[in-house]
C-alpha cells in the first residue's frame, strides 16, 4: 500500500518496478530505487477542496478486460468441444472438461456468434470460440471479472491468457489481438459524499444517464438518491461514478468486503511508520467496514471504461505492448475531458469550477503504476469467503424448505428434532433407493462447484 501525500515529480507509468508486468505472482513489497511510494491505500494530499479527515482510496486496479483474437481452435480441441457440448445439451447442464492441464466448464448453448462458451471460473477467463472458418479469421474472444483482475492484476492475466491459449494450441501473432474493453476504478470510501449529476462538465454532445434509486421517506416526503452517473458510451469513452456498497450488497458479492478489509489492515500497519504520521488524520479513518451500517461504509466507486473505438481508432492500441504504454494516458485524458467537480458560488462558467476531491484523488491513480494493481488479500481467503457464502445461502433454503414440509405434514415446534432425524432417515433410503442416480447428481454437483471447492476436497 502506499500514501499519495505527496507529488511525485517522475510518476511511474505503466510499470510497477517492484512488480514487472508479464504476470509474475511474487511481488516485492519494498519499492525499489526512484520509485515513489508503496502500492495500496491513497490518501488525498492537502488542497483546497480537501476536507479535515482524510479521503483515501480503498483499492484501485482494472475491473474488466476483453480481448479478441485473429485465430481459430485447432481441430483436436474442436471435436472435443462438440462431443462434450452434446452432452451438455442432451442433460441441461454446464459440463467439465479437462484440455491439456486446463478445466473448464462448458455450457450447453453458444452465444453471441460463438459456437462454444467455456468458462474458468472466478480463476481464470470466460472463453468464446466460433466455429473454425476461413472466411472469418477472429474466432476467439476472452474476458476477465473484476475478481480476477483485482487479486491479480492486468500483467497476470496477460500471462493467464498466453498460457492457456499456448495449451489450446492456438497460434496468433503479437498483432492478432484486439481489445474491446478495459475498465480501471478507484474505490473511495466516503459515507457523506452526495452524487449531483449536474456537477459532471463534459462536452456538450457526451450522453449521460443517472440511475436513481428511492430511500427512506423524509419528513417533507421527498425521496429518492442518486446512485450512479454514468457518462460517455460504452465503445468508446465511458465514466460511471456509482455506490459500490449498494451494488455489492444487492448482487452479494461479499468478497469486497474481505479486499477492502485487507486494504485498511494494510494501511494501519505502514501508517505509523510513515515520517509524516502526526500530519495525517490517523484516527479518523477506521480499522474495518461495518458492512451494515450505510453511515460508515458506503464506498463510492469511479470508473473510467474505455471501449474498443477509443482504443483503437482514437489511441491505436493495437498490441499488449500499445496497452502498457498509452493506457494511463488515455485515463488521464478522460479526467480532463469528463469532470466531477465542486461549483463555484458565484461562477455560472461551469468550464471554471474546480474539480471535487473525490475525482481528484481518483484521477491522480492514473498517473501511477496501473498494470500491476492489485489486492493485498489473498486469493484463496476470497475464494474462501465466496464459498461460505454459497454455503449459507444453500443452507437457509434447505432449513426453509424442511420447515415447509413439515408444516405441511403438520408438525409442531416441539415434533422438530424427530422430525429432523426421520427427514435424514428417508434422505438416506431415498440414495440407497436411487444409487445411480444420487451418484450421478453428486457428480454434476461437483463438477459445477469445481472451481469453488477447497484444494483438498474430498473426492471419494
Amino acid at each position: 500500500m502506499h500514501l499519495n501525500n505527496h507529488t511525485n515529480p517522475h510518476p511511474i507509468r505503466p510499470q510497477n518496478k517492484s512488480c514487472p508486468a508479464g504476470g509474475t505472482n511474487t511481488v516485492d513489497l519494498e519499492p525499489k530505487a526512484g520509485v515513489s511510494g508503496q502500492r495500496g491505500v491513497v490518501v488525498a494530499p492537502p488542497s483546497g477542496n480537501t476536507a479535515p479527515t482524510p479521503m483515501l482510496v480503498l483499492h484501485r486496479g482494472f475491473d474488466t478486460f476483453a480481448m479478441s483474437i485473429k485465430a481459430t481452435i485447432p481441430a483436436e480441441l474442436y471435436d472435443l468441444l462438440e462431443r462434450e457440448k452434446a452432452v451438455a445439451e442432451e442433460e441441461r447442464r454446464d459440463v467439465l472438461v479437462v484440455y491439456n492441464g486446463i478445466q473448464f466448464l462448458l455450457r450447453p448453448h453458444g452465444g453471441g456468434g460463438y459456437c462454444f462458451l467455456i468458462s474458468e471460473g472466478d480463476n481464470g477467463a470466460t472463453w468464446s470460440f466460433k466455429k473454425p472458418n476461413t472466411k472469418d479469421p477472429w474466432g476467439i474472444r476472452l474476458s476477465f471479472g473484476s475478481r480476477y483482475l483485482a487479486l491479480n492484476g492486468l500483467g497476470r492475466a496477460k500471462a493467464h491468457a498466453e498460457h492457456v491459449t499456448k495449451q489450446f494450441g492456438i497460434v496468433y501473432q503479437k498483432d492478432d489481438i484486439s481489445f474491446a474493453r478495459v475498465d480501471y476504478c478507484v474505490d473511495i470510501p466516503a459515507p457523506n459524499f452526495a452524487l449531483i449529476p449536474e456537477h459532471f462538465v463534459m462536452h456538450s454532445h457526451t450522453k449521460r444517464r443517472d440511475f436513481i434509486t428511492a430511500e427512506d421517506i423524509s419528513v417533507h416526503g421527498k425521496s429518492g438518491r442518486v446512485t450512479s452517473v454514468t457518462v460517455g458510451s460504452t465503445t468508446n469513452r465511458q465514466v460511471i461514478i456509482y455506490d459500490k456498497r449498494e451494488e455489492i450488497t444487492a448482487k452479494g458479492k461479499v468478497f469486497w468486503w474481505e479486499i477492502w478489509s485487507a486494504n485498511l489492515r494494510k494501511y494501519h500497519e505502514i501508517c505509523v511508520n510513515l515520517p509524516n504520521f502526526h500530519t495525517v488524520s490517523h484516527q479518523s479513518i477506521p480499522k474495518t467496514l461495518i458492512s451494515s451500517d450505510a453511515s460508515q461504509s458506503r464506498v463510492w466507486r469511479i470508473e473510467f471504461r474505455a471501449g474498443k473505438k477509443l482504443l483503437k481508432d482514437t489511441w491505436n492500441i493495437r498490441t499488449w505492448k500499445d496497452l502498457f504504454a498509452r493506457f494511463g494516458d488515455l485515463c488521464r485524458q478522460s479526467c480532463e475531458r469528463i469532470r466531477y467537480t465542486l461549483p463555484a458560488p458565484n461562477d455560472t462558467n461551469r468550464a471554471r469550477w474546480p474539480n471535487h476531491e473525490i475525482w481528484d484523488l481518483a484521477c491522480a491513480e492514473m498517473n501511477g503504476d496501473l498494470f500491476e494493481m492489485r489486492s493485498d488479500v489473498e486469493p484463496c481467503r476470497v475464494k474462501e469467503v465466496h464459498r461460505e457464502q454459497h454455503i449459507g445461502m444453500i443452507y437457509r433454503n434447505i432449513f426453509g424448505s424442511t420447515l415447509s414440509l413439515a408444516a405441511l405434514e403438520g408438525k409442531e415446534r416441539d415434533n422438530l428434532p424427530a422430525f429432523f432425524r426421520d427427514l435424514g432417515r428417508r434422505f438416506d433410503e431415498t440414495a440407497k433407493d436411487n444409487a445411480v442416480r444420487t451418484a450421478k447428481q453428486l457428480k454434476d454437483a461437483k463438477e459445477r462447484y469445481v472451481f469453488m471447492q477447497k484444494p483438498d476436497a474430498d473426492d471419494t
